[in-house]
């Protein structure tokens, strides 16, 4: 081999952000083991950031129009009035509009449900803004859409662990660092450059839960995120996305804390690592290539970037869209609404009980459960009837690189998988994307252990690994056209 190629894409490309920070005081709590209501203060402000990008053919393609969003999720119901309201005021369809949520903990859960809590009042007004300040990026990023090129790199960084520990002393597991477990530290990064050499912005798609802050903060925060951009921006001048990965049993090694702190040096972390692997890529249009040898002390091998070919670089600006329906079987266990409703209303009396004791550690035990039973009840409401869901696989090709979007919070399994299936395509693996529906993933030698993410889940053992394998098939189909 004597040459190097540099994997790119070409497209019409646009950014615009703006800050969609939650007024202090809007509910926040969504730990179960908080005992706060409203937020406090602002660690850091949360984003919203639109690339809006578009096939260069005028062959009357939808475009695919990205928002990295700085929340946890959206309910069902609220995500869908949240597309409805940018597709309504853009004119573009649903099938173009795609929210990445970069899942962090710290935001609070905006969910209407909550409005009677104290702080609840102001979720409404916000979902109202947040849709309004959306479509507004996403007019602006379609008028600033300009022909550019996407480079693509891959970095690496070990903030990520494996979160599924197994307590020995009680003989069951919990959500927490597992040392021995197995983690995806592949940071995949993109720098979006236009015809004319400016930089119009970056991308990090990394698998991390943003659970560094926990029941313990009270500070709206983008969590790891946020520090992770600054680090970068600081030295691209151009915004930066994130795109959250597989990371449904992963997280960060130091987390389920209070301290900003530690948030911060979480993403300096990842920053770091993703603005080494961004300085390492070339400017568009070229590839490494192999000139000869120079007689020098030793006989050397000088390698240097030389235009790449032109048959090549056409190549670029394919692209495809692609949506595909798997059916996903429910879990044969589920309990039915009228269960759950009763489950609530004994976890709620049960924490009545222990307030009027004055418990505190009692008393937060027993909110979690009313927690956990309020978040199933929502869970269940949206699905359709039947044995199965019939889930979406979403996937693009531009040029060189194959980009995922998936519902829902998959184990790591998932893009280890894909990127070991194929290793010479970037990979973009974006999850929790348009909220999560089905919930988690688990792959199927979890299932039966007691762990949290089997417990919530909607769905039965295997599906991940239908998933995977309907991804595969997607992207074969991409590569070979």
């Amino acid at each position: 081999m004597n040459r190097v190629k540099t994997p790119q894409s070409r497209c019409l490309a646009g950014v615009a952000r703006c800050d969609v920070t939650p007024v202090v005081g809007t509910f926040h709590r969504m730990w179960g083991a908080a005992t706060h209501n409203r937020s406090t203060g602002v660690h850091r402000p949360l984003t919203a950031t639109v690339l809006y990008l578009q096939s260069l053919s005028d062959d009357g393609q939808p475009p695919v129009v990205l928002t990295a969003l700085d929340h946890c999720l959206l309910w069902p119901k609220e995500m869908n009035q949240l597309l409805d309201s940018i597709s309504a005021a853009t004119g573009l369809g649903r099938e173009s509009l795609i929210v990445f949520f970069s899942h962090t903990h710290g935001a609070g859960l905006m969910g209407l449900e909550r409005k009677d809590l104290p702080g609840g009042d102001l979720i409404e007004p916000y979902l109202k803004d947040l849709a309004t300040k959306i479509s507004d990026l996403v007019r602006e990023s379609q008028r600033r859409s300009v022909p550019a090129t996407i480079v693509y790199g891959q970095g690496r960084c070990s903030l990520a662990q494996n979160r599924d520990y197994f307590d020995a002393e009680r003989g069951r597991y919990v959500c927490g660092y597992n040392p021995d477990g197995v983690t995806d530290e592949t940071v995949i990064i993109g720098r979006v450059t236009s015809d004319t050499g400016s930089s119009i912005a970056t991308f990090v798609n990394y698998a991390c839960h943003p659970t560094t802050l926990a029941w313990e903060n009270t500070l709206i925060s983008p969590d790891y995120i946020g520090a992770m951009r600054e680090v970068i921006e600081a030295a691209t001048h151009a915004p930066c996305l994130f795109i959250q990965g597989a990371s449904g049993d992963i997280g960060p090694k130091h987390g389920f804390v209070g301290d900003v702190d530690v948030a911060d040096r979480n993403g300096r972390e990842l920053g770091y690592a993703a603005l080494a692997a961004l300085e390492s890529l070339p400017v568009p249009g070229v590839e490494f290539e192999y000139v000869g040898p120079v007689i020098s002390g030793a006989t050397l091998g000088i390698w240097k970037y030389s235009p790449e070919p032109v048959e090549r670089a056409s190549q670029h600006s394919r692209w495809i869209v692609r949506q595909d329906l798997v059916p996903l079987k429910y879990r044969s266990d589920l309990p039915s609404r009228a269960d759950l409703e009763q489950e609530e209303l004994q976890h709620r009396a049960e924490e009545q009980a222990v307030i009027a004791k004055g418990d505190a550690e009692a008393i937060r035990n027993a909110h979690a459960m009313v927690e956990r039973t309020t978040r199933r009840l929502i869970r269940f409401a949206p699905l359709p009837p039947g044995e199965s869901y019939p889930y979406p696989v979403i996937a693009w090709r531009i040029g060189d690189a194959v980009w995922l979007a998936l519902d829902g919070e998959h184990y790591n399994v998932l893009q280890r998988t894909l990127r070991t299936r194929f290793p010479n395509v970037p990979l973009i693996i974006g999850t929790i994307a348009n909220g999560s529906t089905v919930w988690y993933l688990p792959e199927t030698t979890s299932y039966g252990l007691g762990l949290y993410e089997e417990e919530v889940s909607v769905l039965a053992q295997g599906c991940l690994e239908a998933v995977i394998e309907a991804a595969t098939n997607v992207i074969q189909k991409l590569i070979e056209a």
